[in-house]
């Protein structure tokens, strides 16, 4: 009788953590913010913001999500992932709305850095919340696999929504924020159907969490003042502090870390140059492309070029379990870096060949990301698993920060397809340190 009854508390935790994995592919669909993505440049442009304007919002961004990742990770490590879920929803939501009756620059900042604020609040959250989710179930090593699905769902929302944001935009400007905003509304309703954390589940009766149950491995549940008290507050987010300095700059991880920086700081800057190259290469045949004798508006045709990049992401993301079983986390991530190391060469070559370069881009971002994750958290414990996804991340937009602007003087100096490659010599001399190492590659 025990076993049979085990066989069933079993298949019940099962069943139960299934539909907790629906209701986190459901918040990854909703997440997307494709409605705007294609349009996004445009839009800004519509509203007379000047390039420098442009660049001045992005540096905004990057310097708040950097102040605000650790407190962010910690928040959701003491309050609960999923409350912080729906906060950054919240706030995403209210930014996207704002950007519909903007107009004076100013206002254009705050909205920034409600943006900013929702990306950090959900930085690393979604995947602490879904690791410590398998976890409770012991099933923690079908993470990637998970994570990767999720990752092609939201790539393939993203798709759908971006074909037709671009034609919202045809019809006015202001639409695809509306309906990015209800997209987000949606979110809010599944987030609050997910299930808390174990360690979350037990309330006390004023609203309060009574104190978790946490792994203590590392040392950061071992709290003597009350959970409640500012001293103990103040202790317990140094004390956090101090464990995720210990993780994020153990022998595995350090390394690791900077490497994935370089090479996520190389995508996205290269990722500015996408539309322009493209238009470059293709606004002969833009101009021939008419429907009933008419051409073809350019934000619907970008909306299709950028859902082409999220069906392959899409692709890509979805095997990310599969490249995870065969290679490995680390290695994977370093012959992925190198695949976009080289391709970035090409196009200085033969330009006609930037836009399938930027594919394989968007393909190998797209697997990496869920390889990245599972390697972290491999690393980290449950108490602080999302403070240390959060300083990941932090790390990560320490090194964009300052990429983005400078690439921009090169490309000023010289031409968007000269920076790509030369992003893409940066990105080899990365990898040749990392191959130097071999035996951190091999551990």
């Amino acid at each position: 009788m025990g076993a049979v009854a085990r066989s069933v508390r079993a298949l019940v935790a099962f069943a139960y953590s299934d539909r907790t994995i629906l209701s986190y592919y459901g918040f990854m669909a909703t997440y997307s913010v494709g409605f705007i993505w294609p349009i996004f440049t445009l839009f800004l442009l519509w509203n007379d913001l000047s390039f420098t304007e442009i660049g001045l919002l992005s540096a905004v961004s990057a310097v708040l999500v950097v102040v605000l990742e650790v407190p962010t990770g910690y928040l959701a490590d003491r309050i609960g992932r999923r409350r912080v879920l729906l906060l950054g929803l919240l706030a995403m939501a209210a930014s996207l709305l704002g950007f519909v009756v903007a107009a004076a620059f100013w206002q254009f900042v705050v909205l920034y850095a409600l943006w900013s604020i929702s990306t950090a609040f959900h930085s690393g959250t979604a995947d602490a919340w879904l690791y410590d989710t398998l976890r409770e179930s012991v099933r923690e090593d079908e993470f990637t696999r998970i994570r990767g699905r999720g990752g092609a769902i939201y790539e393939w929302t993203s798709a759908a929504t971006m074909i037709v944001g671009g034609l919202l935009y045809v019809l006015h400007p202001t639409y695809p924020f509306v309906a990015s905003a209800a997209l987000h509304g949606f979110g809010m309703a599944i987030v609050v159907s997910m299930p808390r954390n174990e360690r979350y589940r037990t309330e006390r009766p004023d609203g309060g969490q009574s104190a978790p149950n946490i792994d203590q491995s590392d040392g950061a549940g071992d709290d003597a003042e009350p959970a409640g008290s500012s001293a103990g507050a103040t202790a317990s987010f140094h004390r956090t502090l101090s464990t995720t300095r210990r993780v994020l700059f153990s022998r595995k991880l350090r390394l690791f870390v900077g490497f994935v920086a370089c090479f996520f700081a190389v995508v996205q800057a290269t990722d500015t140059y996408i539309q322009p190259i493209t238009e470059t290469l293709l606004a002969d045949a833009l101009e021939s492309v008419t429907v009933a004798g008419r051409p073809l508006p350019e934000p619907a045709l970008l909306g299709v070029l950028y859902a082409t990049f999220a069906a392959v992401g899409a692709i890509a993301s979805d095997r990310a379990g599969a490249v995870y079983s065969r290679f490995g986390s680390r290695s994977a991530v370093v012959w992925l870096a190198f695949g976009v190391a080289v391709s970035l060469l090409v196009p200085w070559f033969v330009a006609l060949l930037a836009i399938p370069v930027f594919v394989l881009l968007k393909g190998a971002y797209a697997l990496s990301k869920p390889l990245v994750t599972q390697y972290v958290n491999d690393h980290a414990a449950t108490a602080n698993r999302a403070t240390v996804l959060s300083a990941t991340s932090m790390t990560f937009a320490l090194v964009r920060a300052p990429l983005k602007p400078v690439s921009g003087i090169v490309a000023d100096a010289t031409s968007p397809i000269a920076t790509v490659a030369l992003l893409g010599v940066g990105l080899l001399g990365a990898v040749g340190v990392v191959a130097v190492r071999s035996d951190w590659l091999r551990s």
